[in-house]
């Protein structure tokens, strides 16, 4: 079985169920329509099911190596990569007057799935070079931008973002790496950075590191940190790759999953840098990269989703086992109710954590005009990066399962996708930093942004009862409970709020996804494959949300109650 892009569930997402006609109308896309968003998202796919596809397993089984100083990339990877260069897909996002397409978020996230969901190792190489144009674009010199977004944006040069030290973890303001002024415009960068991606390659002409450390006047904590670019190679006089900088891989890491994608250690020796920003306002612009990144973590897991349903069904309607409970002869185990079930589960899943990301990446492309989408988007990144990723792991899971023995067997290909998305949830903050943010952050505006959105879901659950009176019924009681469990989460203390924070961002999940798959519902009129889907998650999966309220009302205490002593083995 190979994977197949699935095009036309962007599309009728993109018809029905997030304001993608809205984006249209938007000054800052007057020239884009909707045929040419569906001939971008054919082409995509045809690029992700025909020409990436075909690498993910080889990237598996042949992995990246660091041998004699030089990372050998995995089989046909760098013919990949080319292609997704040439096709202009790495400069999806960049402004056009820097070379770029300057698409929608909302388009390159669809784009970006496809890609992740085809091979996730190979994805994540024009993935981090993505978000490097953007912290360019917003913040670097017009001659870094000059000398360095075309090189990215053709693929001859990549880029790479380095944030995490080995004493530091999450806690990005505990670094120790050094920057200091050469008095020349230029900076000495030392120290070492770890869980670098894609810090090297054996095909691009330069791999161009965006390093955050601390100058000597550089106060503690976050906001005494600069950011600076660092490449491989020095430009010479005419911008071409000189000098080979004082930087290089240390050692590459031994990974569960994600083979194909190099994870360094790098080590920087009085490298030379190039200041981006301002000093000590590293952070800031690091922030411009990360939040877009987390939205494109996002639909990494949704990519493998998608692709471990695909391989799951593909597998349960050809496998043979027992009698069919239906009557049908040499009918695949699709027929068994439990079968069934996770099968069911797996596609209304990732249809969810797919509409909340698209949702999310067109609320931030209309916040471009309008200050209440950007506060939608800003809102819905939390939930998109966590939700999605903890779903592509769940989904890969029960993947493996629907294998049955096979799926434990790796020829059968199903652990690579559970190995592959266990990154996901880990990587860009963590899910549990993320759901903190959800209830800290995102709730600091006394609930303003979560209450709109609840409005919305409880608006379309009115309309909907003269279609589909009962499951529209459920979703309005949903969004109802929601909201008055939100009104309680503001009230907490922070803390209490923390110890809350993953029940009560995976009920808000489970609430979208009901109003998303009443959506579809409604767009089918009623009847049809959606419907039933819909069907399934509001009767058999909606109702989770009850039990999350109730663990994220709870607040901390009987958490610091039990000890270390208590949690040790008896």
């Amino acid at each position: 079985m190979t994977y197949r892009a699935p095009v036309s569930e962007y599309q009728f997402i993109f018809d029905h169920v997030v304001d993608f006609s809205k984006l249209l109308k938007s000054p800052a896309f007057a020239e884009l329509d909707a045929e040419t968003v569906a001939a971008i998202l054919e082409e995509a796919g045809k690029l992700a099911s025909d020409v990436i596809a075909p690498l993910d397993r080889g990237g598996d089984l042949h992995p990246a190596v660091l041998e004699d100083g030089v990372v050998h990339t995995s089989p046909g990877f760098a013919e990949g990569i080319a292609r997704i260069a040439e096709g202009g897909w790495i400069g999806m996002l960049a402004q056009e007057a820097n070379g770029g397409l300057g698409l929608p978020l909302a388009v390159a996230t669809a784009v970006n799935e496809m890609m992740a969901g085809a091979c996730l190792s190979l994805s994540l190489q024009p993935l981090m070079t993505q978000g490097q144009i953007e912290a360019l674009e917003h913040h670097a010199s017009e001659e870094l931008c000059a000398l360095y977004i075309p090189k990215l944006i053709s693929g001859d040069w990549c880029g790479t973002m380095n944030l995490t030290e080995s004493g530091a973890g999450s806690d990005v303001g505990a670094l120790t790496t050094r920057a200091e002024r050469n008095g020349d415009g230029t900076y000495r960068i030392t120290g070492q950075k770890i869980f670098i991606t894609w810090g090297d390659n054996d095909f691009a002409e330069n791999v161009c590191h965006l390093v955050l450390a601390r100058l000597p006047d550089g106060g503690p904590g976050t906001k005494g940190i600069s950011l600076f670019m660092v490449p491989k190679f020095l430009p010479d006089a005419e911008g071409k790759a000189g000098a080979r900088n004082s930087l290089h891989v240390v050692s590459l890491e031994h990974k569960l999953g994600i083979h194909g994608s190099p994870t360094c250690v790098m080590q920087y020796d009085g490298a030379t840098g190039w200041l981006v920003g301002e000093e000590h306002e590293g952070m800031r612009c690091m922030f411009t990269m990360m939040n877009n990144a987390r939205l494109g973590v996002a639909v990494q897991g949704v990519g493998v989703a998608e692709a471990a349903t695909q391989k799951a069904l593909a597998y349960a309607v050809e496998r043979v086992q027992g009698r069919s409970p239906l009557g049908r002869e040499g009918a695949g185990i699709i027929d068994h109710a439990d079968v069934r079930r996770m099968l069911a589960t797996m596609r209304a899943e990732t249809y969810v954590a797919r509409a909340i990301s698209l949702a999310c990446g067109v609320a931030l492309d209309l916040g471009r005009t309008e200050p209440e989408q950007q506060a939608r988007g800003a809102f819905l990144i939390p939930v998109a990066k966590a939700f999605s990723t903890d779903i592509g792991h769940e989904v890969a899971q029960t993947g493996v399962q629907v294998h049955g023995g096979m799926g434990f067997v790796e020829e059968a290909g199903a652990a690579q996708y559970a190995r592959d998305a266990r990154i996901t949830s880990i990587y860009e903050g963590t899910n549990g930093i993320q759901a903190m943010d959800f209830v800290g952050r995102k709730l600091a505006d006394g609930g303003e942004a979560a209450f709109a959105l609840l409005d919305e879901i409880e608006s379309f659950a009115e309309a909907a009862r003269a279609t589909l009176p009962k499951r529209a019924k459920a979703v309005w009681d949903a969004a109802e409970t929601l909201r008055e469990a939100t009104e309680e989460m503001v009230a907490l203390p922070l803390n209490d709020r923390f110890a809350g924070a993953v029940p009560f961002l995976r009920a808000f999940a489970r609430v979208l996804g009901g109003h998303f798959h009443l959506k579809a519902a409604i767009a089918e009129g009623g009847a049809g494959p959606r419907a039933r889907l819909a069907d399934f998650y509001i009767k058999r999966m909606l109702p989770e949300h009850v039990a999350l309220l109730a663990q994220a009302r709870l607040g901390a205490a009987d958490i610091y109650a039990l000890s270390a002593e208590d949690l040790a083995a008896p």
